[in-house]
């Protein structure tokens, strides 16, 4: 059992196989994105996208490295409920923080999975709140939590000006673009409403995983203010990436496997504009782990 104090001085036990069960399922998601191939601009097997700097090898350890932590930010979830829920990330900032440092340490400075470890943080702090209230962990409730921590989020870390400006900051300002903070603060609603549907329906037509997770990058790209690129190609990249995924969609997307020619002409055009989806990937992996603990996540009344 992991024991978490709370103000009674009363103990929640999260079980073991709790804990252990949603940090290897998101473990699994971040090797399943990295590891799909092709994917336009972004690190996979076959190489290493528009980046320069990062090899696969980087995400695998990156992602060794980030799983322990995951149980850190379930407990502080968990430890929190005599807490507002807008006053709970404020608690998790300092685990966020190592778990950076850990990320840095293990890949030599490389940025592979900050934005991950961002969400995924929110959404373990989320599931060990909602089990220490007995409510239950679907993935409705677990973003809805998340967009509770997170409110007022945005209007907080980006639309002030101070010395520490940022690429957020600059595309908050000048065109609106809100990033992880924003979708987080919505409750990631291009995940719920968009993503996750689609890849479950998908596998449930009988398509290869492999190639609905695809279609489901796609359909985030095409959706995604991701500011990821938007930082690399500005406005004109960002609308260039999401009418190429769109276009690819109409052509039927990765459903058919004879337009995976297409899919690796796309990635050879990001690469050339040097331009990667990294924020449409980091949704990719919520929305695989979000599939997954959906067919184990435990009754309420068995908490």
């Amino acid at each position: 059992m992991m024991p978490t104090t709370q103000p009674n001085g009363k103990k929640t036990l999260i079980p073991r196989q709790i804990v252990a069960r949603y940090s290897e399922k998101a473990y699994q998601a971040m090797l399943a994105e990295v590891n799909l191939s092709p994917k336009p601009g972004l690190v996979d097997r076959f190489n290493c996208g528009a980046h320069r700097d990062m090899t696969i090898e980087d995400f695998y350890r990156s992602a060794r490295v980030i799983y322990p932590w995951l149980s850190r930010f379930m407990e502080q979830g968990a430890s929190s409920i005599h807490l507002e829920e807008s006053d709970v990330i404020c608690t998790l900032r300092p685990v966020g923080l190592a778990c950076e440092e850990a990320m840095f340490r293990a890949t030599a400075g490389v940025n592979t999975h900050k934005g991950t470890i961002f969400s995924l943080g929110l959404m373990f702090a989320a599931i060990g709140r909602l089990y220490a209230q007995r409510q239950h962990l679907s993935p409705d409730n677990i973003c809805k939590t998340v967009a509770a921590f997170c409110r007022g989020l945005t209007e907080r870390e980006l639309s002030k000006h101070n010395e520490m400006e940022t690429a957020g900051k600059r595309l908050y300002r000048r065109f609106g673009l809100t990033g992880a903070r924003g979708q987080a603060e919505a409750g990631y609603p291009l995940v719920i409403a968009l993503a996750l549907p689609h890849y479950k329906a998908q596998l449930a037509a009988g398509v290869n995983p492999d190639l609905a997770l695809l279609d489901t990058l796609l359909l985030l790209i095409a959706r995604n203010d991701d500011t990821n690129v938007a930082s690399r190609g500005g406005i004109e990249g960002l609308e260039w990436i999401k009418c190429e995924a769109k276009r690819l969609l109409c052509q039927g997307g990765m459903r058919l496997a004879a337009n995976l020619p297409r899919l690796q002409k796309f990635d050879r055009l990001c690469i050339a504009r040097n331009l990667s989806p990294g924020g449409s990937a980091d949704l990719l992996i919520i929305t695989w782990f979000l599939a997954e603990i959906s067919s184990f996540t435990p009754n309420p009344t068995s908490l």
